[in-house]
């Protein structure tokens, strides 16, 4: 499987959004909150850096905040700065 044919998925369960990749997992996780999602972490094993893994699997979780009408609270700073940097989630934020 490579980059680009690579879902990602949402494991409710653990609470995150993840690509499998190489024997490797690279997430983003959440805690839900009233109203909406805190992000709180983003991981992209070693070997799997460089490859817009965790831009790819950020916008896919923050899409999916919006569309399904929640909140969006980034305490991770990747995740905080993908926002800076993509102002279209900007909206849909909370401190």
């Amino acid at each position: 499987m490579t980059l680009t044919d690579s879902p990602v998925t949402l494991n409710a369960a653990a609470r995150r959004f993840e690509i499998h990749l190489s024997g490797h997992i690279a997430y983003a996780e959440f805690k839900p909150f009233a109203g909406g999602m805190a992000f709180v972490h983003t991981v992209v094993p070693k070997a799997l850096e460089g490859q817009g893994l965790g831009s790819r699997v950020v916008r896919h979780a923050l899409d999916h905040a919006v569309r399904q009408g929640l909140k969006i609270r980034a305490d991770c700073s990747f995740v905080k700065t993908y926002i800076e940097r993509h102002p279209q989630y900007q909206p849909h934020t909370v401190a």
